[in-house]
């Protein structure tokens, strides 16, 4: 058996469908586990609550783990104790190994679960990512309303990562052999500013979309609406150091999975209806 926790999440149901694929049996964890695809154990579970993992976890030789902060602990005793033979995390390309002083509380609630999964002594491997095409889904609102996104930022230079590869190498790592203890940095096939993967998501709508640039306080002032000020404070620190190179681009997704990574132009494309 093979678990994907946040299996009705961006990656984690893409998670599934591969492993589906592959002809595993598959059991889903998520709060709410409703749409899982014919065949998928459900399971209704939270990974913030360590009652509900012994359930999830029994009989399961291979485990996908869903970041969520604090969670680290409680999977990894939970999983050692079910005698899960491997965990692939997903985690963030922005820790620093070899520090305890991660640059933020994004990447430092990633590094703490990777740290909690390589002292269970359980094999493992992370697959850390950095910028998720799906980030633009931030823009759709917007998109919907018209034609301009105000953003800070617009020359912030990333390489987005299509969920359906990110999927793909966590797959691989699950079922295959050669990837226990691996730290997989994951990227997208390009490195592209903002403003040019909102033109990306433009041509793939038929419409011509323009992204004006917000000062960087005013982005503040309306993300810690929605999300904790240090996490803010995190995010623009990205966003500002994105904007003093063009954005690593890596091979880490054909060398793992032996076919290219799908194009930021691919992904708009099998998204417009997330952005009509």
């Amino acid at each position: 058996m093979f678990l994907v926790t946040g299996a009705t999440g961006n990656v984690g149901r893409q998670v599934v469908a591969r492993l589906l694929v592959a002809g595993v049996p598959v059991r889903g964890l998520a709060r709410t586990p409703v749409g899982l695809p014919a065949g998928v154990e459900a399971v209704a579970g939270d990974l913030t609550e360590p009652g509900t993992l012994p359930g999830a976890l029994a009989g399961v030789r291979a485990a996908f783990l869903f970041p969520v902060p604090g969670c680290g602990p409680a999977f990894a005793a939970a999983a050692r104790a079910a005698g899960v033979g491997r965990i692939v995390a997903l985690s963030s390309a922005g820790i620093i190994d070899g520090t305890v002083a991660q640059p933020d509380l994004v990447t430092g609630f990633h590094a703490e679960i990777e740290q909690a999964v390589e002292a269970s002594g359980i094999p493992w491997t992370f697959v850390r990512c950095g910028a998720f095409a799906t980030n633009t889904l931030q823009w759709a609102g917007q998109i919907r309303s018209g034609d301009t996104v105000s953003a800070p930022y617009p020359r912030a230079s990333f390489a987005p990562v299509h969920e359906a590869d990110v999927a793909a190498v966590i797959a691989r790592a699950l079922t295959g052999d050669g990837h226990t203890g691996a730290r997989y940095r994951v990227t997208g096939p390009a490195a592209l500013t903002q403003a040019e993967q909102l033109a990306v998501i433009g041509a793939a709508l038929g419409r011509e979309l323009r992204l004006v640039e917000v000062p960087p306080q005013v982005a503040r002032e309306r993300m810690v609406q929605r999300l904790p000020a240090p996490i803010v404070d995190g995010l623009l620190r990205v966003f500002a150091e994105a904007t003093r190179r063009p954005a690593e681009v890596l091979p880490t997704v054909a060398e793992v999975t032996g076919r290219p990574p799908r194009s930021f132009a691919q992904w708009a494309a099998d998204h417009r209806a997330d952005f009509r």
